[in-house]
């Protein structure tokens, strides 16, 4: 009995040991083409969807939908056209949310920040003004924040020292910045960013419990060492601080260049994260996205932003 008892343990633990080599080359072997190749990505959930947008198309925005999160068709049209916006290319990290019944693309064009209404998450959006938020300089990555008391805010990139964070008031258009509220959020200022060149971009601001959490990412996006970083603060016009800890996401598994991620609750409620990442470790381009859990552990008595490395990869259905 004792043998066959040792015998049924050897059986058990080979089978485990195969499925997890199973689950791991399942992972490991999704080909390239099959990816969703979206960077700077954002996924928006209405009416029981999602919506992922990106950067890719030289003609505008791209739109796919989902169900599960794991398998993505790609619309048809794209979600936003150039004919219809400021700019002639560069259409970068664009950002939809629904306010009041009208949903508002945040996006890049030409660096310079824009935005653009449509009665539908697929579009079309379209500039009805078709100039950028502030003409006077660059400025990209521009993402909306709106506080409990329903004051809107717009964080972005400025290249004023490098590319640095900077937020500022909206008006209640959800288009106008006013300029007298411009504030600096961060800029440079850890070792783990100093990697090549100077650049803190791509913030994405949710609150909880009264604090405030921004995501970012430091390092060119053409690095591999291109990561995200958090930080906090109490009053969104006050000083924020960096985790001393960051970065709180490189180079998860055999992923490199992550970086440029937006946060959003899924349809169980929980708190998700979706980023790119480099092709692969010798190639940049196309870059694709990827998705994973956000969550919050108790560190000296303070709540502190975590991401789980064990990221999902989504799959094109063509």
């Amino acid at each position: 009995m004792k043998n066959l008892k040792d015998v049924s343990f050897i059986i058990l633990f080979l089978l485990n040991t195969c499925l997890s080599c199973s689950t791991l080359n399942k992972k490991q072997m999704i080909h390239p083409d099959d990816r969703v190749s979206l960077a700077d990505p954002f996924i928006l959930l209405h009416e029981d969807v999602y919506y992922a947008y990106g950067t890719h198309s030289n003609e505008g925005i791209e739109v796919f939908t989902s169900n599960d999160l794991k398998t993505w068709r790609k619309a048809e049209k794209l979600a936003l056209h150039r004919d219809d916006s400021y700019g002639e290319k560069w259409f970068w990290a664009p950002e939809v949310y629904l306010v009041n019944g009208k949903f508002y693309m945040y996006y890049s064009a030409q660096e310079h920040m824009c935005v653009a209404v449509s009665d539908s998450p697929l579009g079309p959006f379209k500039q009805t003004v078709q100039k950028p938020m502030l003409e006077n300089e660059k400025n990209i990555d521009n993402s909306l924040f709106i506080d409990d008391n329903g004051t809107p805010y717009l964080f972005f990139d400025r290249f004023n020292d490098g590319l640095n964070i900077w937020v500022a008031e909206l008006e209640p258009d959800l288009m106008t910045i006013k300029t007298e509220t411009l504030h600096p959020c961060i800029h440079v200022s850890q070792e783990w960013e100093e990697v090549w060149p100077r650049v803190n971009e791509g913030a994405f601001v949710i609150k909880r419990n009264g604090v405030y959490y921004m995501t970012y990412s430091a390092n060119s996006y053409e690095s591999p060492f291109y990561g995200i970083g958090c930080a906090t603060a109490t009053d969104i016009m006050g000083e924020w601080t960096k985790y001393p800890h960051n970065p709180v996401l490189q180079k998860p598994g055999n992923l490199v260049g992550v970086g440029h991620s937006s946060m959003f609750t899924d349809k169980k409620g929980s708190l998700r994260i979706v980023f790119h990442a480099h092709r692969d470790a010798s190639s940049i381009h196309p870059r694709d996205m990827y998705i994973s859990k956000v969550g919050f552990r108790e560190v000296n008595g303070e709540n502190q932003l975590y991401i789980d490395d064990n990221y999902e990869t989504p799959i094109l259905i063509k």
